[in-house]
């Protein structure tokens, strides 16, 4: 695990700790691709495995209040990898 300095940001370690399990996700990811798993399957599991995770973390309320923020949130290409910024 990180070893954090005292100086650092809460907002930092959550950013590092995004970042390792994004890393994380990725492997996994490219390894049941290698294995032929359809990446919508893949999908479909992440998101189940996700809110699955937040709602025991938090209740149902809070994280479908969350999840309503969605369609937004993709229509403004917030989860579009490969977009170009003017």
């Amino acid at each position: 695990m990180f070893e954090y300095s005292r100086t650092q940001s809460l907002f930092e370690r959550d950013d590092e700790e995004r970042q390792l399990a994004l890393q994380y996700l990725a492997e996994a990811w490219r390894n049941a691709d290698v294995e032929g798993v359809e990446k919508e399957a893949l999908a479909h599991a992440a998101l189940f495995a996700a809110i699955a995770t937040l709602v025991e973390q938090y209740g149902e309320a809070p994280i479908a209040k969350l999840l309503e923020k969605l369609p937004g949130q993709v229509e403004l290409g917030e989860y579009t990898v490969d977009r170009t910024i003017q």
